[in-house]
């Protein structure tokens, strides 16, 4: 994963872990969240004491700062019409064992509510809040109080309380279900699609971030609610586990991403090695918050909290290491990760309250996780088009390595081994000559070792321009010359001599050649000799008649 995908996953952890604000990302759909007053329950106390004032509340201080245990809870007065009984009462799922709600009208009449964790499941909504119907009364409702039990109070005890009505509510799950809609459908489509292009090209990285696109799906089925939709009888405090484990899945998954996508070169050293811990500590708390956070879930949430901050402190490291060892992504991720950067900032600037609260604001991580996803499909299609660039370059260089392997490099012609390959194993009657310069040390000692070579570049031009297409044409070495063309279409040696004759050589120097043919079949290394030898008889005879001229003999040499 790059940079941004990192920086995104790390800042997940980090709002999940840090801000009591993020489990009431979606209240706010349906207008400000009420004032709420709190206590720690003490023994002997009873929700008389609490409806009779005679328990002091603290409307000023963070909730968080009591730590885990039961809790009174209180609005400030209220004047809220409920006679046509579509009222709702709403808060964000907190982790709770129990909560017992009283809704005080102004007539004295108290509405009670008692619902565990395992009831709150079933009066949960999208964006994972906790909605309860207000029943109808003529008169209206000036006060809710809640005795809370079994509170983590991580992230507070109580947050996010609204009273809306039944079609702000609606409302509110219409919106979310679009996003929450929106997003899957683009992860699934996203998923399906690379995990495609994963079984034909195998990279590593792509199998990574097809998990990490299952994970973002589970989280996003856990904490928009689904869940407890598609399993009513779900405890609540479980789905909180799965939300958990998800959301630590998904950043080890992330950071998965970035060890096997930037190049092996980045995480040379320790780096690797604190990459592969932090990953594994990842995955690793949130399977204990599945296992064991029915006993010690404030620990294991701080140890979730810690970890994420490990994550968050080994991203400059790779950041670092990516640029000092000129990463060719870097620059990539840097632009293609803006934008789930920016909304990141954005969200904790309005947890500190420098920017106004806004509806796509506050869902901005899942709309950062929407462009998270799309924006690593573009990094992949840029990662896989350069390892087929990558792939092109080392073909191109494997045929030029062959092609080199195959030629003799002054004159660009097959070179013994590449020739007898290609040459013996011929299907029927083969002509073989044999050409070689004459005089050639005299033309070395004329016009200098770089006119020599200049004479063997041109003798090899006409001998390849000369013969019939099929014909294989090689420099066995020095002076001396071979072509192997099929007996059907022979070639005329003495017209290949003129040809040579007529040909402008440097220096206006006259070169000259002598060649031996012969004929026969060329279906292995035996024939080859014959022919070889053949050739070779008649190549002397040529040289001993006085040279510049050609000798055919008919008969094939017996092998010795």
């Amino acid at each position: 994963m790059g940079c941004g995908r990192i920086w995104l996953a790390a800042l997940l952890c980090a709002l999940a872990a840090w801000w009591p604000a993020a489990a009431t990302a979606q209240v706010g759909l349906s207008g400000p969240a009420l004032r709420i007053c709190l206590a720690p329950v003490r023994p002997g106390e009873t929700l008389g004491d609490l409806l009779a004032g005679r328990i002091p509340l603290d409307c000023q201080g963070r909730q968080t700062r009591y730590g885990a245990g039961d809790f009174w809870a209180s609005t400030g007065p209220l004047d809220i019409p409920v006679t046509d009984g579509r009222m709702r009462l709403r808060s964000a799922s907190m982790w709770q064992a129990r909560q017992t709600i009283g809704i005080v009208h102004a007539s004295g009449r108290i509405d009670w509510i008692v619902a565990d964790a395992r009831d709150l499941t079933r009066h949960v909504q999208l964006g994972a809040i906790i909605e309860f119907a207000i029943p109808a009364d003529p008169s209206p409702v000036v006060r809710i109080v809640w005795r809370i039990e079994g509170a983590g109070n991580r992230r507070g005890v109580i947050n996010g309380v609204q009273i809306v009505s039944e079609r702000e509510s609606d409302r509110s799950n219409l919106y979310m279900g679009t996003l929450y809609a929106a997003f899957a459908g683009l992860a699934i489509a996203l998923l399906i699609f690379n995990f495609a292009l994963w079984r034909a090209l195998k990279h590593p990285f792509q199998l990574a971030y097809c998990l990490m696109l299952a994970l973002l799906l589970s989280y996003a089925l856990s904490s928009s609610g689904l869940l407890a939709w598609l399993a009513p009888g779900i405890d609540n405090n479980n789905r909180l586990r799965i939300n958990y484990m998800m959301l630590s899945a998904s950043a080890g998954a992330a950071l998965l991403f970035a060890r096997t996508y930037f190049e092996a070169r980045v995480f040379e050293g320790g780096l690797g090695r604190v990459v592969d811990a932090v990953v594994v500590a990842m995955f690793a708390v949130g399977i204990g918050v599945a296992l064991f956070a029915h006993r010690w879930m404030v620990e294991l949430d701080l140890a979730f909290s810690i970890t994420c901050g490990s994550l968050i402190a080994v991203i400059p490291a790779i950041v670092w290491q990516a640029f000092a060892k000129k990463s060719q992504f870097i620059w990539m991720f840097s632009l293609a990760w803006a934008t789930p950067i920016a909304m990141a900032a954005m969200r904790i600037g309005q947890a500190m309250n420098l920017v106004a609260w806004n509806f796509w604001l506050d869902n901005s991580t899942l709309i950062a996780m929407a462009v998270e996803a799309l924006l690593s499909s573009l990094a992949i299609a840029y990662r896989i088009r350069l390892l087929s660039a990558e792939r092109d370059r080392a073909v191109e260089q494997a045929a030029v390595d062959r092609l080199l392997a195959a030629t003799d490099p002054l004159t660009a012609l097959l070179n013994r081994r590449a020739f007898l390959n290609q040459a013996i194993g011929r299907e029927g009657r083969q002509q073989l000559l044999l050409l070689d310069i004459d005089h050639f040390k005299q033309v070395n000692e004329t016009l200098g070792h770089d006119g020599g070579d200049e004479v063997l570049r041109v003798v090899a031009r006409v001998l390849r321009t000369g013969v019939p297409e099929g014909t294989l044409v090689a420099r066995l070495g020095g002076e001396e010359f071979a072509l192997v063309a099929d007996a059907a279409t022979p070639i005329d040696p003495r017209a290949l001599l003129a040809r040579l004759r007529a040909t402008r050589m440097p220096f206006d120097y006259a070169v000259t050649a002598s060649v031996g043919a012969c004929m026969g079949p060329l279906a292995t290394d035996i024939d080859w000799k014959r022919l070889y030898q053949s050739a070779d008889r008649a190549l002397f005879e040529a040289k001993a008649g006085g040279r510049d001229r050609a000798r055919i003999v008919e008969g094939l040499a017996a092998v010795a």
